[in-house]
């Protein structure tokens, strides 16, 4: 069985590599052809990647920042969603149901120009900057933190919803044959165990996170996109300043998988099954065919 999924996956793969190999002959090419009119400053973008000035430094903290932070909301927010989807109470059912349709079922830019713009036309709120520990955190980077967050919160409660029911609801029952109440032993029991399912479609979050923060362009937050748009406003090289930009991100979401395998790894100890893929598949999807997760946010 794992021949002929393996069999059935390799002129797929043959395929993106003879696309990525054109791909790289066409920037080789492009870059060689002297007689375009776009002169190519190679320097900028070595000068990016190598020895990154403290805006750029500047920008990859920011976005490291809102993407935890965002990502910390929209897990807390979706174990509650995902607790509400299973109340007993109808109230508290169709409320976590509104809120999964609504913010799964409209563009993330546009929840962020609403939450930002809307909200100070509509005098409801104005986000005025907010000094914390003698930090000064601006009104658009806690606009962009809230709208991220809250937008994966939907998102993180089908995952955490579909890692509950992934327990044997007998665990339940037994927790509560010894006693414990349904909050304890959700706490104790069922989420600790549903927390092995869970991580991996949570890390592919966090990865998504990383790259969407890019959207707070359009409210200005100076985060990693916003810095090299600003470069290459400047010195006008938008293919050094962007190639550069990709780079940085790759590198995040890189380091982010390192962080993500090495996780899972810990979690499946002396736990039977299939081994969890490496990073060299996990990045390239090579070496065997690899199922995809069957609870995902639904993105």
């Amino acid at each position: 069985m794992r021949h002929r999924a393996d069999s059935v996956d390799r002129p797929g793969i043959r395929r993106a590599k003879l696309l990525a190999g054109c791909l790289l002959l066409a920037l080789a090419a492009g870059g060689c052809q002297g007689g375009g009119s776009y002169q190519y400053r190679w320097n900028f973008f070595f000068d990016s990647i190598f020895r990154p000035d403290h805006f750029i430094l500047s920008g990859i903290y920011l976005t490291v920042v809102i993407s935890v932070t965002s990502q910390i909301i929209g897990v807390i927010l979706g174990v509650f969603g995902a607790l509400g989807k299973q109340a007993k109470r109808r109230a508290i059912r169709w409320l976590a149901n509104f809120y999964v349709w609504i913010f799964r079922g409209t563009p993330l830019l546009v929840q962020i120009s609403l939450l930002y713009f809307g909200l100070s036309v509509a005098k409801i709120y104005g986000w005025p900057d907010i000094n914390l520990f003698g930090l000064t955190i601006p009104g658009a980077v806690q606009a962009g933190i809230f709208a991220l967050g809250v937008n994966e919160g939907a998102y993180m409660t089908e995952i955490v919803r579909a890692g509950i029911i992934s327990v044997d609801p007998g665990q339940m029952e037994a927790a509560k044959s010894l006693g414990m109440t349904y909050g304890k032993a959700m706490r104790r029991i069922v989420l600790p165990q549903a927390a092995r399912v869970i991580i991996p479609p949570l890390g592919n979050e966090f990865n998504n996170m990383l790259k969407t923060t890019s959207l707070l362009v359009i409210i200005s937050v100076p985060e990693l996109y916003v810095i090299f748009s600003r470069k290459q406003g400047n010195f006008f090289a938008p293919f050094e300043f962007f190639l550069a930009a990709a780079v940085w991100y790759l590198l995040l979401t890189t380091i982010w998988s390192v962080i993500q395998a090495w996780i899972e790894r810990r979690l499946g100890r002396g736990v039977g099954g299939e081994k969890p893929p490496s990073l060299r598949e996990r990045m390239f999807g090579l070496g065997r065919a690899v199922e995809p997760s069957l609870i995902s946010g639904g993105r």
